[in-house]
């Protein structure tokens, strides 16, 4: 039997939390340099936070986090709506498999219909297949190409 989790969102008040939720985030992908070796100060946390377009969702149990996502939306250009990104999203190992990051998603999914957006996309890696099975039982695949641009200074 799963035990019982929440899902909230995380504002500008709760940053121990995000720090917390940061410390998942660099175990499951097994980047705790990335996400905990150089954290923001409180003052950029408070901003990012508070941000309406910054979306720092996290499941609970008691008062552990056990998962969470980070996403932004992205106001479009070609028409007067928006998308949503999924740039990180996490289960502790032992919480996997348990509906948390279906979860994780559904409210998302609230926050991005009240908002009026467009839609919701995320990037998964190949061979990371139980999140591509994850994405592909909720949504449509399509096949991109991903580069990293460096940038340079004139």
């Amino acid at each position: 039997m799963t035990a019982p989790f929440d899902i909230a969102r995380l504002r500008d008040t709760d940053i121990p939390a995000f720090r917390e939720l940061l410390g998942v985030f660099g175990t499951a992908f097994e980047e705790p340099d990335t996400y905990e070796g150089a954290q923001p100060d409180d003052a950029y946390l408070t901003r990012l936070l508070a941000s309406e377009t910054f979306f720092a969702l996290a499941a609970t149990q008691g008062d552990r986090i056990i998962g969470g996502l980070a996403a932004y939306e992205l106001q479009k250009f070609e028409q007067a709506r928006s998308e949503i990104y999924i740039y990180d999203l996490a289960v502790d190992e032992a919480h996997r498999r348990q509906g948390v990051a279906t979860a994780l998603i559904g409210r998302l999914q609230e926050i991005a219909a009240a908002r009026g957006a467009w839609v919701i996309f995320v990037q998964a890696d190949h061979g990371d297949d139980p999140a591509i099975a994850l994405y592909e039982s909720l949504g449509a695949r399509e096949e991109v190409l991903h580069f990293d641009i460096e940038p340079r200074a004139e």
